[in-house]
């Protein structure tokens, strides 16, 4: 696959003009005419921000001067965008050299701020690819998120792990690839289960050479690029083959690998007649008010899986303007395919063509299908939307059925839109870490979770009462310093705390050292641990339970679940690290080459800690200097 270009920089002609009014129609309009007399006849991106700097909108123009210019005629803009005008009170512009870049540096920016005024992509989940890694004698294939950093063929993108574990899973029955780490592969002396069970050829002990591994290799390749049809030929051939020579044990393994192949091609086959072989098909569907684009993806002619997403921020947006901006947002990070088959005719198709192709490094087109086999597979894409969006209605008016008793039973002012759940994990003290997890009326919000290390020597190791009392306080007083006057969004309406009496009076007495007032409730296990039987306590000093089999109980411990999973992986990543780390980290100007010649010729970092000066002098590839150093960070009183 091809490597996109990298990402257009900021660092061109960018300038701002800032003002420091309170929001008003009549002021925003008079700093918009102040930037517009700064405008260049050139295409760019600019910024409107209020008067706190936070980013109101971002926009795009092929004329920044012309585009501009358009929002001081306030009477011609609808209700949104006079709210927005009303609330700028500065703006940042960036000239670029054409308008299609323009338009890859919006969709840039918006992810990147997320504001108020623009369509929202609305999904922070990356996508899973297949990645056959290429820098080792016998390539390794894996599933793969994120940076496309590793040399090697990446294959994708697939809807969910679910759809790339389970192709992974075919793969290595019908190529025999291995899927361990190189450090495994070279400590190997004997063949793994894998090797057992038929999915693994065994490269790590010789079972196979480089030459037949290479060929596993070549055959996953062309399967993965669309040439289904060889890697089924080439495996009949060879099955009956070995039947011929009355090899019936290999024919019979050959004949497993074939029914594995056959296994993919019926679980992911779709009838792609009318699109080309690499194709995102992509439909819109709407329904009072709410909006979902489901895509459907086309790779090597099989169906890799399919996701709905729920643009955000589309009140009084047209619907074609909502799909071209999710669309550039979608391909921002997410290799664009050869072909975009849509529902409908987009403002700007061609535009956005071009910054896709320039984005690629290759054509990639944009096609409303209308008739025939291609409009059939958008038709299928436009159910599975409307579909969805019913889904997801009648998930939504559970949820808000939940929140509403939820704030009857915890005597809130009304359902909350942002509930925090905390929790800690440690084992004795040691690794202490705190952790915060995010619920709305849509569900978990886990962009918005967070850790907090604890390492104030002041906390014994293992008072979870000190823990939480200084994760909360960290936690409101930053909160109270960065939007004091609460009109970010971020401050909950209901705090549920993993604890009892002792964990609730510990937060208050920290809340109200810092003067904020936010409902705290705290949830503790029931007898014997049991789920179904946990108390809540008020601060009030109120205690209750909830029946078992309420559904808001169950609400609650998915909330309550979810902040433990969330706590515990977190406390287990940092105990990894702190299994790897040594002392020698610690001192200045000493790499991984230096730690491992001191760990060669003393053996222990505590034997390196302990070493006089004319020790360290003495080991190879220390300098005096070097030695000096080392000796006077072990030793700081002399």
């Amino acid at each position: 696959m091809t490597d996109t270009p990298d990402r257009f920089s900021e660092e061109a002609q960018t300038y701002t003009v800032r003002g420091t009014e309170a929001p008003d129609l009549d002021l925003g309009v008079a700093t918009i005419r102040r930037v517009v007399k700064t405008l260049p006849l050139k295409p760019g991106v600019y910024r409107m921000m209020d008067a706190s700097g936070d980013v109101l909108y971002v926009g795009k123009a092929r004329m920044l001067k012309q585009r501009v210019t358009n929002y001081t005629h306030v009477t011609r803009l609808p209700r949104r965008l006079q709210r927005m005008v009303s609330q700028t009170r500065s703006m940042e512009i960036v000239t670029t050299n054409s308008e299609a870049e323009a338009l890859l540096l919006e969709a840039q920016l918006i992810k990147r701020y997320r504001p108020a005024y623009n369509v929202l992509l609305r999904d922070d989940k990356s996508f899973p690819f297949i990645l056959l890694r290429e820098d080792h004698g016998f390539p390794r294939i894996s599933k793969h998120r994120g940076a496309r950093v590793a040399k090697g063929s990446y294959y994708g993108p697939f809807a969910s792990a679910g759809a790339v574990n389970a192709t992974l899973n075919a793969l290595q029955k019908v190529f025999l690839l291995r899927s361990c780490t190189d450090s495994f592969f070279a400590n190997r002396s004997r063949p793994c289960l894998l090797y057992q069970i038929k999915r693994c050829s065994a490269p790590c002990v010789g079972r196979i050479d480089n030459a037949g591994y290479a060929e596993l290799v070549e055959d996953a390749k062309g399967f993965l690029s669309g040439r289904t049809q060889e890697a089924q030929k080439k495996l009949a051939a060879a099955m009956n083959q070995a039947a011929e020579a009355m090899d019936f044990e290999t024919a019979a393994v050959v004949r497993d690998r074939l029914k594995a192949l056959t296994f993919i091609q019926g679980s992911q086959a779709i009838n792609a007649e009318g699109a080309t072989s690499e194709a995102d098909v992509i439909a819109m569907a709407t329904d009072g008010g709410a909006m979902c684009v489901q895509i459907f993806f086309i790779r090597g002619g099989q169906n890799w899986g399919h996701r709905s997403f729920f643009p955000g921020h589309t009140e009084g947006v047209d619907e074609a303007e909502v799909l071209q901006s999710f669309l550039a947002q979608l391909y921002e990070e997410l290799p664009p395919p050869r072909e975009l088959l849509l529902d409908r005719t987009l403002p700007e198709a061609e535009l956005l063509a071009e910054a896709l192709s320039g984005k690629a490094g290759r054509k990639v087109s944009l096609r409303h299908a209308q008739r025939g086999p291609a409009r059939r597979l958008v038709e299928q894409a436009q159910r599975n939307a409307e579909e969805a969006i019913q889904r997801r209605r009648a998930e939504t008016t559970t949820q808000g059925k939940l929140l509403r008793e939820l704030a009857e039973i915890f005597e809130l002012d009304g359902p909350p839109t942002r509930i925090e759940v905390y929790d800690n994990s440690h084992i004795q003290g040691t690794n202490a870490l705190g952790a915060m997890v995010v619920a709305g009326p849509e569900g978990f919000m886990k962009g918005q979770y967070r850790k907090f290390n604890m390492k104030d020597e002041a906390i014994t190791p293992g008072d979870d009462f000190a823990m939480m009392k200084a994760m909360l306080h960290r936690r409101f007083a930053r909160l109270e310093a960065e939007d004091p006057d609460k009109e970010s969004g971020t401050w909950p309406d209901l705090c549920l705390i993993d604890g009892g009496k002792g964990q609730v009076s510990a937060v208050m007495s920290a809340l109200a050292e810092l003067g904020v007032d936010v409902p705290i409730v705290g949830v503790a296990k029931g007898p014997d641990r049991n789920a179904g039987r946990e108390t809540f306590y008020m601060p009030s000093g109120r205690e209750f339970t909830l029946p078992p089999n309420a559904p808001v109980m169950f609400f609650l411990q998915r909330l309550r679940d979810e902040a433990h999973r969330f706590a515990i992986g977190a406390h287990r990543a940092k105990r990894a690290k702190s299994l790897t780390q040594s002392p020698l980290d610690e001192v200045p100007g000493i790499g991984p080459a230096r730690k491992k010649a001191l760990l060669m010729h003393f053996g222990t970092s505590r034997a390196v800690k302990g070493a006089t000066l004319e020790d360290l002098e003495r080991a190879p590839g220390i300098s005096g200097q070097m030695a000096l150093a080392i000796w006077q960070h072990f030793h700081p009183n002399g």
